[in-house]
């Protein structure tokens, strides 16, 4: 198959129709924008339908509603606008719908920068609503990942009845490479549990609700537990690069970790046994791939991340449980990593530690 160039947005925006999206309601920020500006004329080719909300919260409960009738919905933002969802996100996962959700990271807190940042990474793993639920958090480091990503976003929510998040920053999404477009899927039928009567036959009505009531509700949640840690066995998935041999390993995901192979190709070749794990599921947690490493040959672990005070810290520090130090190397606020900076301050924390 061919390979065609596009941004990073618009790809993503193209493998979602391509994985069955028929349905997106957002609303502008940057720096998502061009995945709504995308799908407001894509979608109604292959005969979906695309809102503009007034509001981010409006937008979330249109794919609500979307998505109880079973169709293959979609939205899309940036920090402060996935804040504003985090309530219909909550409802989403309490009347187990599936959807993707599709977050183009900037800096923050507040209104802070529309440039790139890595400073969402809380939002998306541990802070998604009221409630305690999970979502399935992916992060792709090339437009060919976040492609393939999303485009199978859907098959996952489906499969679980639950929303489906897919984060990377906004580098990713301005970037222009190469991608192979996967081809079309066939859509699904109507499943079972959807609201509204899809054949001429009467059938009995159905109802998608997150008020259970309070002794359903503890089944309900007894229920997502255990698919939560299905998902910790089966689910977490992570890229090992060059870790055989290495003394000291880098841990990064989406731009930051292509950063980091940058700074391993480098620093290889003064001899500094360096290598990465690269998340590529956020949540689940990757936990084994720290698990695996050989801390008698390990002599430290490097969080390398666009945020301060970094994000991912505690969760590699509750896996690594004092095996090894955790040094940090960090930009924030939109300040994005650059190779050479970040290769010679890799190279400072090592010499530092051997001092």
């Amino acid at each position: 198959m061919a390979k065609v160039l596009m941004k990073g947005n618009e790809a993503v925006a193209e493998a979602a129709v391509r994985g069955g999206c028929r349905f997106f309601a957002g609303y502008p920020i940057t720096p998502q924008s061009e995945i709504p500006e995308y799908l407001s004329g894509r979608l109604p080719e292959v005969g979906g339908v695309f809102v503009q909300g007034e509001s981010e919260v409006a937008s979330i409960n249109m794919v609500y509603g979307a998505a109880s009738s079973g169709v293959r919905a979609m939205t899309g933002s940036s920090g402060l606008g996935i804040s504003l969802k985090a309530e219909g996100m909550s409802y989403l996962a309490g009347s187990h719908l599936p959807a993707v959700i599709v977050s183009v990271t900037r800096g923050g807190p507040g209104l802070g920068s529309i440039q790139p940042a890595q400073q969402d990474y809380l939002q998306v793993t541990k802070a998604l609503g009221h409630g305690g639920f999970k979502y399935i958090v992916e992060a792709p480091h090339t437009v060919q990942e976040a492609v393939d990503l999303v485009y199978d976003a859907f098959e996952l929510a489906e499969r679980d009845r639950n929303p489906v998040f897919v984060v990377y920053d906004g580098c990713l999404g301005s970037v222009m490479e190469e991608v192979e477009l996967p081809p079309m899927k066939e859509l699904p039928e109507r499943p079972d549990w959807a609201v509204g009567n899809f054949t001429d036959a009467p059938r009995a009505r159905r109802m998608v609700s997150s008020i259970p009531g309070e002794v359903m509700l503890e089944k309900q949640n007894i229920a997502s537990e255990k698919m939560y840690q299905r998902w910790a066995e089966e689910d977490a998935r992570w890229e090992e690069f060059v870790v055989d041999d290495a003394e000291y390993v880098c841990f990064a995901y989406g731009m930051s970790a292509r950063v980091c192979k940058y700074a391993i190709n480098e620093l290889r070749k003064e001899g500094i046994k360096l290598g990465l794990i690269r998340p590529i599921t956020l949540y689940p947690f990757p936990k084994k791939a720290l698990d695996n490493l050989d801390y008698n040959r390990v002599k430290a672990i490097i969080d390398v991340e666009m945020a301060i005070p970094c994000q991912m810290e505690d969760d590699i520090a509750l896996q690594v449980m004092g095996r090894a130090p955790i040094l940090k190397y960090a930009h924030s606020g939109g300040v994005t990593l650059k190779n050479e900076e970040t290769t010679a301050a890799i190279r400072a924390l090592i010499g530092g530690l051997n001092k």
